[in-house]
């Protein structure tokens, strides 16, 4: 009998708050910033800015999958022309680079309209000296999130922190190379896919998104409104 890996984390948010536990040693620190990997990423990197008292935005990079198996992971890329290339799927794809530009040029559309949607009016991301936070729901391969360090390592921050519930030992060996810093909760075997370790993986749409990022901003300019919030919602579940 085929054994089923069990899920490890209830939804996004639950993940969110065990990340945050690993990450306590940033907590209150005004250089720190948490950037979520949209669109999943998000709902974990709420969690952990709250968490921290840290503020909360996104930074948009794209999987460039296989025309005909989307699921597979030829390779990322992020704004400002970076790409990054799987080299275990090269060798099997004839004109590899041909085919990966042409998923590029398509998946940019598609970066550029989710970073005018994501940050409307917002100045551009500005991380010179400080502690960025990477967030995303997980890594399978890493790519997309490699695609983010080498974005965020041109503007100059103080380090680059990823932080990921869950992802394959081969993946944190890969963002050890080019992050400052890898914490991940759990990194568990066989590993197919991310969202094979959670109960709920539902995918969020734009709107969620934009709701998530207004509330922790909401939330950031009148701190403890949130807790009281939640205070009064387990009171008034309460069973007596």
């Amino acid at each position: 009998m085929i054994s089923v890996p069990r899920a490890i984390f209830q939804d996004r948010s639950a993940a969110g708050r065990q990340l945050a536990a690993l990450l306590q040693q940033y907590a209150g620190d005004p250089n720190v910033l948490v950037l979520a990997l949209p669109r999943g990423g998000l709902s974990v990197a709420s969690e952990i800015a709250r968490a921290l008292h840290a503020p909360l935005d996104v930074l948009v990079v794209r999987k460039l999958g296989l025309p005909w198996q989307p699921e597979v992971a030829a390779g990322a890329i992020g704004p400002a022309g970076v790409i990054i290339k799987n080299p275990q799927v090269a060798p099997f794809v004839a004109d590899f680079n041909a085919m990966l530009g042409e998923v590029a040029a398509h998946e940019l559309i598609e970066l550029q309209r989710r970073e005018l949607a994501y940050r409307p009016g917002r100045t551009p991301l500005e991380v010179r000296d400080r502690v960025v936070i990477l967030v995303d729901d997980g890594m399978a391969t890493g790519l997309s999130m490699e695609a983010a360090v080498l974005t965020l390592r041109v503007m100059q921050p103080r380090a680059i922190v990823v932080a990921v519930p869950v992802a394959p030992p081969e993946a944190i060996a890969m963002l050890k190379a080019s992050a400052d810093q890898v914490v991940c909760a759990r990194q568990p075997q066989p590993f197919m896919s991310v969202g094979q370790w959670y109960e709920e993986f539902p995918q969020l749409s734009d709107a969620e998104v934009l709701e998530i990022l207004a509330r922790h901003e909401a939330e950031s300019r009148h701190p403890g409104r949130e807790h009281r919030s939640r205070s009064a919602t387990r009171f008034a579940r309460q069973d007596y």
